[in-house]
């Protein structure tokens, strides 16, 4: 089924409110720029039915499936996702029309006295759902009680307040989103904690035959929002590595001295943290892709493959017990 130019535009989204928030904003967007009406149609998920850890879902694009179903059944004209849950393989008969400006990808800590991460004595129980956070705050070696914590952002929230955990570590951009920045204690520094790739972006998708509204939902695409995104989902896909695995990656475009420039540093860590691989790499926007590539296959050679086979799908929470971690430049793409 294709929309027509005067159509209304039937726009999916998950019923959880920080997703509602994040479709609404996308409609805001397309009624701006287009003058066409839109209609959100909500769509639960597997991964909004299910209280188990996303890690031990069997299998991926959990909380993408349904959404992207209802689109190849006409069902629904466009979906939004937050880029990171996506798989990083292409989807046959769609395509991601637009990646709008892209939020502050890092990750923030909310602690209920209001400390730092730092400042969290030994012992003190931090709760997060993702293997990656576990594994940098093991690596960290600050003797934090790392604890797995499901469901959405205000639950997690409510864990800290009802001192079911000390703090929990959750993305910037979803706090940003519900209007929730002023319960940030810290926001960390992506050295200590590198986000997950694509984490802060959105992907519009629609189906790729629908011409007309792959052209109104390009009127949303940042450029730089999509390079940056690309090379970092480009990592993740030739590591063969999933949104929940231990990887972090952060691509940011800059002026260099030749122009614009994509700077992408990741890392791959055990979820004990006790080893890591870490490299970065600098290369021209308009190669992307490749630079996330290129500095996969040098984190594979620094021995990520063997951190990634040996990550646990249940395990959230272990002690560290030492670090021992190769820091490098990518082969073929100039140090920053």
């Amino acid at each position: 089924m294709t929309s027509t130019d005067d159509s209304v535009i039937r726009l999916g989204t998950r019923p959880s409110r920080l997703a509602k928030i994040q479709a609404t904003q996308v409609a805001d967007w397309v009624r701006a720029h287009s003058g066409r009406e839109v209609m959100l149609i909500e769509i639960s998920t597997p991964g909004d039915a299910s209280s188990a850890p996303i890690s031990e879902f069997s299998t991926v694009g959990v909380f993408v499936s349904s959404l992207r179903a209802a689109l190849l059944r006409g069902d629904i004209d466009v979906a939004v996702h937050s880029y990171k849950d996506l798989p990083t393989a292409p989807h046959p008969g769609l395509t991601i029309a637009a990646v709008p400006t892209r939020e502050d990808p890092r990750d923030v800590l909310v602690a209920r006295a209001g400390q730092n991460l730092l400042e969290l004595v030994p012992g003190s129980r931090v709760g997060t759902g993702s293997p990656r956070r576990t594994a940098q705050l093991n690596a960290l070696q600050l003797g934090l009680d790392v604890v797995g914590i499901r469901g959405n952002v205000d639950t997690r929230l409510s864990a800290v307040a009802s001192g079911v955990v000390d703090a929990v570590v959750v993305a910037r951009a979803g706090l940003a989103r519900l209007g929730r920045l002023d319960e940030v204690t810290e926001t960390l520094d992506p050295i200590q904690i590198l986000p997950a790739p694509a984490q802060g972006a959105l992907a519009v998708e629609c189906r790729t035959d629908d011409a007309d509204v792959v052209r109104v939902l390009s009127a949303l695409d940042d450029p730089a929002a999509r390079a940056t995104v690309t090379a970092e989902r480009a990592l993740l896909a030739a590591l063969e590595a999933g949104c929940t695995a231990p990887v972090g990656a952060l691509c940011e475009l800059a002026e260099g001295e030749d122009g614009p420039e994509l700077f992408l540093r990741a890392n791959v860590t055990a979820i004990d943290g006790s080893a890591a691989v870490r490299s970065s790499a600098v290369g021209p926007p308009e190669e992307a892709a490749e630079l996330g590539r290129l500095l996969a296959t040098e984190l594979l050679d620094l021995g990520a493959e063997d951190l990634l086979g040996a990550a646990p799908k249940t395990s959230m929470s272990s002690e560290a017990t030492g670090n021992r971690a190769a820091d490098t430049n990518a082969v073929g793409m100039r140090n920053r």
